[in-house]
């Protein structure tokens, strides 16, 4: 098999990358290692930036999410039993889109299936070659059968725990990153949200979060241990929780029920960099991690696929590698101040256990400070809605 481009992983970064590259006219085979169902079956982030919608109106993929997604103005921070909302709209302009990443995937899936592009799933093994040299090729084993792919270029977009980066040596690369000492414990029910917008709230007890991907469907989050284990938290005792952790307002009007899904996730900062070796990109989470507290991840894959799609299109048809050339510099100053946005958020929001009494005071001086001052506002909301690509 020969492609133009051979993109390794059918999560987000991987589909829209691809799209993107058939719409200007770039062949390009996707493998992923596990099934579609597998990959429908992640319960990921659920907000979109204006510039994420954008890339899916581009590429043909945002009608769903305009007819059932939710935009938001604006989000709350709770805190010292108040609630307190930052109009985003008001100080940037722009809102946010609640819509699941699994519906962008799937939304994704049916694209490329209508487009009658080639998408390799439970492709085992698979491996990246000659990505320094000028004919790379991607090998995989499908039904007991070793497969060869050769193309141009690679783009790895097979999450942080994939093949792609960990192809490349270790002198070639440098690592940044920062292990957070909690984790979020997270769970969907069919239940309404407690709130048309977002709650983020900071509490002796530790951090929570009330968002939704519906307004029959909402998805809750508290702050836990590491060493925590979903058997440990029953919907009961998460559910109370959760009540300690919000404004009295919040937890009385809290509608709770059966948990339809359950996960904890630890959280970290982390970046690779640079993002490109030779002919093989990284591109999403297989470059770069971020804290969910700024609702980055998803956005950072888009810009990614955004800059290296535009890049590879400008090496085909202006004959021109200046694109490619810059893409890590261009990907990564913005990855940089996303992870910068969210180590912040999760800084201000979040119980930390070393940082004692005086952390706790310092976190409550910010966020009196951010909700105060149309300045910080500001900041806050040009970020949170996605800086321009």
């Amino acid at each position: 098999m020969r492609t133009k481009v051979a993109i390794i992983g059918a999560g987000p970064a991987g589909l829209l990358l691809g799209q993107l590259l058939h719409q200007y006219g770039i062949d390009n085979v996707i493998l992923e290692r596990q099934s579609p169902d597998y990959v429908l079956g992640r319960i990921r982030a659920g907000l979109l930036e204006e510039g994420t919608v954008a890339l899916l109106d581009e590429i043909g993929a945002g009608a769903r999410a305009h007819a059932e997604g939710l935009l938001h103005e604006g989000i709350e921070l709770a805190f010292s039993g108040r609630r307190h909302r930052i109009d985003m709209k008001g100080a940037t302009g722009k809102t946010v889109m609640i819509y699941g990443q699994t519906e962008v995937t799937l939304d994704l899936m049916n694209a490329r299936k209508a487009a009658g592009l080639v998408s390799i799933y439970e492709a085992k093994d698979v491996q990246p070659h000659d990505f320094d040299g000028s004919h790379p090729r991607v090998t995989w084993v499908k039904d007991g059968v070793t497969h060869t792919l050769d193309c141009d270029f690679i783009a790895g977009c097979d999450g942080f725990h994939g093949v792609s980066r960990a192809s490349v040596p270790a002198m070639a690369i440098e690592e940044f990153e920062r292990v957070y000492p909690f984790g979020w414990l997270g769970i969907l029910s069919d239940t309404p949200p407690v709130s048309h917008e977002l709650i983020y709230s900071n509490h002796a007890r530790g951090f929570a979060l009330c968002t939704m991907r519906s307004m029959k469907r909402s998805r809750h989050y508290v702050q836990c241990a590491l060493d925590d284990h979903v058997d440990q938290w029953p919907d009961d005792r998460f559910w109370d929780e959760l009540k300690r952790r919000l404004d009295q307002e919040a937890a009385d009007s809290l509608v709770t029920g059966p948990s339809i899904e359950k996960s904890i996730a630890p959280l970290r900062s982390f970046v690779a960099e640079p993002m490109r070796f030779g002919r093989m990109f990284l591109c999403g989470d297989a470059a770069h991690i971020v804290p969910p507290t700024g609702a980055k991840g998803l956005n950072l894959a888009a810009s990614d696929a955004h800059y290296l799609s535009s890049a590879l299109r400008e090496f085909y048809d202006e004959k021109s590698s200046a694109g490619i050339d810059a893409y890590s510099t261009t990907a990564l100053a913005r990855v940089w101040k996303a992870v910068r946005f969210s180590w912040w958020m999760t800084s201000m929001l979040h119980k930390f256990p070393d940082t004692g009494t005086i952390g706790a005071r310092i976190q409550l001086a910010e966020l009196d400070y951010v909700t105060q001052s149309q300045a910080a506002m500001t900041s806050l909301s040009e970020n949170y809605v996605g800086l321009p690509l």
